[in-house]
């Protein structure tokens, strides 16, 4: 297949997901643990026993929010397109293989990687739970993904607190047809990653050859947000949306600096939804850093070096990076148009590429929004 541009990072959230998929796909012992859709007062909703909300069916983002007009104006272009209201039909757009490839088409996307339900598994606060919870994710993922295979590029999200069964999933779903990556939560509770616990993931990650992925880093941490006072709830959340993407440097320091692609260096990685801008400054800081006082690190190289060997960052639009493509390294870029969030730029992904990219040289474009994705999930040489 000839490819022109590949979202290297869309979605799959669960409040989208069949209604009964978790329930009547979980062993006998699990089935009362397992997310599942019941009535409330705004309409169907997901939650479990332990009374947690992963928001409405069908709902807007991640959370599964009500959509209400005029409060988020790229919710709003997604409505324009009967998104939500098809979904009130149960015309679920976003995990209907053929629905969704004619949303892509729409945005000009011949392929795209899908994020998964990291967040929600974590929300359930039941790690066992959970891990049944990404078995039967990552399963339906594969199936979802063997419609169009060379569309459809599914990660598989690994299990969150417990290193061992991350280690076994892993193992179990390099076996899966149509998964081509790896998903990893990031958290403030989790062991930094240049912790040895991390090993066996490590090890593990390298032997199967799937890219690992982390999508953004909290930039508050949970119990912070739920000692927020009312009245700065806004605030709260705008701290959130403006600094998720740079804590990614939690991730990238630890990975470099714990000498985890010095000791496997043919482990790939990839940061979901970063942006890019930041990055620039980070390497550079690296860099410095360990040319001043750092050479016990067991780095053989510089850590940008290392950077642009083995890693890559998603971005949707961050006109800042767009300017500072060579000090990061071009063929470390991936565009995505973080379909179906409101962070992203779906359904107008063409406007903000030419906006955004346009000092940039066609070729330059060409490998941000296209070969270089292709290239590292294996589309093309």
């Amino acid at each position: 297949m000839h490819y022109n541009r590949i979202s290297a990072d869309s979605h799959v959230d669960l409040c989208w997901l069949p209604p009964d998929l978790f329930v009547s796909e979980a062993s006998a012992g699990m089935k009362d643990r397992m997310p599942y859709v019941t009535e409330g007062p705004d309409g169907p909703f997901w939650t479990c026993k332990g009374g947690t909300s992963f928001g409405l069916k069908n709902g807007v983002g991640p959370a599964g929010a009500k959509y209400e007009p005029g409060k988020h104006a790229r919710a709003d272009l997604m409505a324009a397109t009967n998104l939500y209201e098809d979904g009130k039909k149960d015309i679920r757009r976003i995990t209907d293989p053929h629905l969704r490839l004619k949303d892509m088409q729409r945005d000009g996307v011949d392929a795209e990687v899908i994020y998964g339900i990291l967040g929600a598994a974590t929300r359930l606060n039941d790690h066992e739970a959970a891990t049944e919870m990404f078995r039967i994710y990552n399963d339906w993922l594969s199936d979802f993904c063997s419609h169009y295979p060379d569309r459809h590029l599914g990660l598989a999200c690994l299990p969150y607190g417990d290193i061992e069964a991350a280690e076994k999933e892993i193992h179990r779903v390099a076996k899966l047809p149509n998964i081509k990556g790896l998903e990893l939560s990031c958290s403030w509770d989790m062991e930094p990653m240049y912790h040895p616990c991390w090993n066996p993931i490590w090890q593990a990650v390298n032997e199967v050859n799937l890219p690992l992925h982390f999508h953004t880093f909290p930039a508050v941490s949970p119990s912070m947000l739920a000692n927020t006072p009312q009245e700065c709830r806004r605030a709260a959340f705008f701290t959130v949306v403006s600094g998720f993407q740079m804590n990614l440097i939690n991730i990238v320091a630890a990975v470099i600096g714990g000498a985890v692609l010095e000791r496997y260096p043919n482990l790939r990685i990839a940061l979901g939804e970063s942006g890019i801008g930041w990055l620039a400054y980070a390497l550079d800081r690296m860099d410095f850093e360990w040319e001043d006082r750092f050479h016990d690190l067991g780095l053989k190289m510089k850590p940008s070096d290392y950077w642009k060997r083995q890693c890559k960052a998603t971005f949707q639009y961050d006109t800042i990076g767009a300017k500072l493509v060579d000090d990061i390294g071009v063929e470390t870029l991936m565009w995505g148009s973080d379909y179906p969030h409101g962070d992203g730029v779906w359904p107008e992904s063409t406007k903000y590429i030419n906006e955004q990219f346009k000092d940039l040289t066609p070729a330059q474009v060409h490998k941000i929004t296209c070969t270089n994705a292709g290239r590292f999930y294996g589309l093309m040489n």
